[in-house]
């Protein structure tokens, strides 16, 4: 019977590998076991289930200082994150996955995906600068594709997107994404990330992006852009959010990936379960500390 349980969790394409001899019954029973413990141990854990920061943010009652002190936060994290994207096309293990990590890393400074479908990103109508700012500029942005053959463009770069929200904020390229703006919670994370997403062992590393892409898919980028267009609606009709709504899109595309991605760390060669979840863990932890450290300035009004 728990064979036949787990064997309803795995996808078609570890059931065919069976079918084909290619995996053994305990191997599928194994797997079967992991995606338990992964579901268990880390699609529960707090800060994935429980945001308590990105909720309240969703209200869209951030007052404008409030405001002003997630994004120069929220800009040190997303701009540190290229070196840890940098360290993890480094240490990968091999040359496919050395090309994945770029992939991330090329499209965070500004190359931007090129479709491989036959179809453009211009295909899609845009009505006016409000709609670009939306749903994205056809120009700089797209979800799908490669960044291989892709477009170089400044202001494609991720970090330029956030320059454009702080504008309406009072804040400058000197305002923002430098670690002298980080608070301490904001620094660990960041050092974090670097440590564990990109790691030298890549088992530590594979678990660290697991956690990672679980987060971004969990429905936080969906309330901080809830709570972005309400106080743009409102009070802030200046205030740039493409940063946020392509993130949000992104991210809602990668969420199905997730098992795909599962399946081919837990039967490569060298797979190791501890080092996984060791990653997966700890990287989550330094995420909630980041998070918690944002909740907690808001309780107490800091503002930097």
């Amino acid at each position: 019977m728990a064979t036949a349980t787990h064997h309803e969790r795995v996808s078609p394409r570890i059931e065919e590998r069976l079918r084909r001899g290619e995996l053994t019954e305990e191997q599928v029973e194994a797997f079967g076991d992991f995606l338990d413990r992964v579901e268990r141990d880390l699609l529960h854990h707090r800060i994935i289930t429980d945001n308590a920061y990105t909720r309240w943010f969703r209200a869209g009652q951030a007052t404008d200082a409030e405001l002003a002190h997630f994004v120069r936060q929220f800009s040190v994290f997303s701009n540190q994150f290229l070196v840890a994207a940098l360290l993890r096309v480094i240490n990968a293990p091999s040359l496919q996955q050395a090309r994945a990590a770029k992939e991330i890393l090329m499209n965070e400074l500004g190359v931007i995906y090129r479709r491989t479908d036959g179809r453009t990103t211009s295909g899609q109508a845009v009505a006016d600068e409000e709609a670009k700012d939306r749903e994205g500029d056809p120009e700089l942005v797209s979800t799908e594709g490669t960044v291989d053959g892709g477009t170089f463009r400044f202001r494609a770069a991720h970090f330029e997107w956030l320059l454009a929200v702080g504008e309406a904020l009072g804040l400058g390229f000197d305002d923002l994404g430098k670690r002298r703006h980080g608070r301490a919670y904001t620094l660990r994370f960041c050092d974090e990330l670097q440590r564990l997403y990109g790691n030298e062992d890549d088992r530590i590393a594979e678990g660290a992006s697991f956690a990672v892409e679980n987060w971004a898919a969990a429905g936080f980028w969906q309330e901080l852009e809830d709570g972005l267009l309400d106080i743009k609606a409102t009070r802030l009709p200046a205030l740039k959010v493409a940063f946020f709504t392509w993130h949000n899109r992104v991210e809602a595309q990668h969420a199905g990936h997730t098992l795909e991605e599962l399946e081919g760390v837990f039967f490569a060669p060298r797979f190791d379960e501890a080092k996984f979840f060791q990653g997966a863990h700890e990287v989550l932890d330094a995420i909630a500390t980041f998070w918690g450290g944002l909740e907690d300035d808001r309780i107490h009004g800091v503002l930097d």
